[in-house]
């Protein structure tokens, strides 16, 4: 499929000729649910902690004698229906991570990338580029590209004039095109991609052998 390649100033310039394999892959909503969230489980620190009626210091002694009181009897002030007591069923540290096959991850990607081409919202560049990282260069080069909202820039490689220029912009995002992964994809409503960048994103995703044996 051919996409139009712009320039810094939104001028269409060129058009592009990109793998239908990465970037027309039919839509697998099923597979996309799966790697978000195993993205997603595996960010979470999990590191919630919370004392059992056991762990929280204090109530040795049983508060008031058994029988006499008119009052329920009580065995310890740190039960867990009694005020500063321990916790029922808290959450405990554990480990939430979660593994997936890697042709499921490399399938979601080009899934991703699918969509956010057919929807007209992938927008080629032939070059991005900010003067001495400006922030205000970068913000007028996204309007010009029409990305009103929130957008993923992708480069073929670091750019440190690029990220220092779009780090400051809210709701912006900038990756390189190997770190590229369907919670960011999904995450930020354009895709701002280079040439070089479409490139080296075919040259990761774009195995057609390895699309035959998961067909």
């Amino acid at each position: 499929m051919e996409l139009p390649v712009r320039n810094m100033a939104g001028e269409v310039v060129s058009q592009a000729q990109v793998s239908d394999h990465v970037f027309a892959a039919p839509m697998n909503r099923d597979l996309l649910h799966q790697v978000l969230v195993y993205h997603q489980a595996n960010q979470r620190q999990g590191t919630s902690n919370t004392k059992t009626r056991g762990m929280v210091a204090g109530g040795g002694r049983k508060p008031f004698a058994q029988k006499g009181t008119g009052r329920a009897r009580q065995g310890t002030i740190r039960a867990p229906h009694m005020r500063h007591g321990g916790v029922v069923f808290g959450p405990h540290p554990r480990d939430y991570s979660k593994r997936i096959p890697k042709k499921m991850r490399r399938q979601a990607i080009r899934c991703a990338l699918s969509a956010k081409a057919n929807g007209d919202r992938l927008v080629l560049v032939d070059g991005l580029s900010a003067d001495k990282g400006k922030t205000s260069v970068m913000a007028s080069t996204l309007k010009a590209l029409g990305v009103e909202s929130s957008a993923l820039l992708v480069v073929s490689q670091s750019a440190r004039d690029v990220s220092m220029a779009a780090r400051n912009l809210p709701r912006i995002k900038t990756l390189t095109a190997d770190l590229v992964n369907v919670l960011d994809l999904m995450r930020y409503d354009r895709v701002v991609m280079t040439v070089d960048a479409v490139r080296r994103t075919e040259a990761l995703w774009g195995d057609a052998d390895e699309a035959a044996g998961t067909a």
